[in-house]
């Protein structure tokens, strides 16, 4: 069994409207690119100790500012993705690290 149930992908196929087997192959790009945005979000929230907009449990006097552009090349082609930054610039992202184009 893979991730997502049979139910969850066709749902996915329903929702883009996936035909052809290069419709597929956009809408894994794509969906490939928005699991690292959210991995980077994460990291951030691990990073700083909470969660965007929630400043009651911050307990630090870091905090984000901002996003950076990068284009980083995988097996689904190039991608633009946004790191996030933070204010004191202590931020090292994991899944996408400083410098790395590739992943």
């Amino acid at each position: 069994m893979g991730l997502w149930t049979k139910q969850q992908l066709r749902e996915f196929i329903k929702e883009n409207k996936l035909v052809t087997a290069q419709d597929a192959q956009n809408a894994l790009k794509n969906l490939f690119a928005e699991t690292i945005q959210e991995m980077l979000e994460a990291e951030m929230d691990t990073h700083l100790g909470y969660q965007k907009h929630e400043i009651e449990n911050k307990t630090t006097t870091n905090s984000r500012n901002g996003k950076s552009k990068k284009r980083v090349t995988s097996e689904y082609g190039e991608q633009e993705i946004m790191v996030p930054r933070d204010r004191q610039g202590e931020f090292e992202p994991l899944v996408v690290k400083k410098h790395q184009s590739n992943v």
